[in-house]
């Protein structure tokens, strides 16, 4: 059974819904998302820069700042896991989905912030279960290769 409404009724009703909105959140400047970026960067990488976002800053700018502001800056500085965490949890979501590179990455960080070598290998354990067996053998290729560089050091 549909009820209909009288058009004044309906306008009144939209007005009171609009009203009872809240208000828009104000977007902030570019600049203080993308240095909220570097900051944490530089959180997990020891003071340094990231290099592979700094070469894609040379051919892809745009993209370079939207990781930097957005991704960085808005997502990965929020205050709702502690850096550990977030990073076990970027390693076990990149590898998951076959994205070695990025798993690599992360894991680089995870071992920066005292994360053990151990756990990244349950990690791997771990996705063979939803992401099934070649994900983790090719995981498990690039997380040796990252603990053999990092040996090397």
């Amino acid at each position: 059974m549909t009820l209909s409404m009288p058009a004044p009724l309906r306008a009144a009703a939209a007005a009171f819904a609009i009203a009872a909105m809240p208000a828009p959140a104000i977007a902030e400047p570019s600049e203080e998302r993308r240095k909220r970026g570097e900051a944490v960067i530089r959180s997990l990488n020891k003071g340094e820069p990231q290099p592979a976002l700094e070469r894609m800053r040379q051919e892809f700018p745009f993209l370079a700042e939207a990781t930097e502001a957005y991704a960085l800056g808005d997502v990965w500085s929020r205050t709702g896991l502690d850096s550990r965490t977030r990073q076990l949890a970027a390693v076990a979501a990149f590898a998951a989905t076959g994205q070695t590179a990025f798993m690599k990455v992360h894991a680089g960080y995870a071992l920066n912030i005292g994360v053990p070598e151990e756990e990244l290998k349950e990690i791997v354990y771990l996705i063979t279960v939803p992401a099934g067996i070649s994900r983790a053998i090719a995981a498990s290729q690039v997380l040796s290769e990252l603990f053999a560089e990092r040996r090397k050091q």
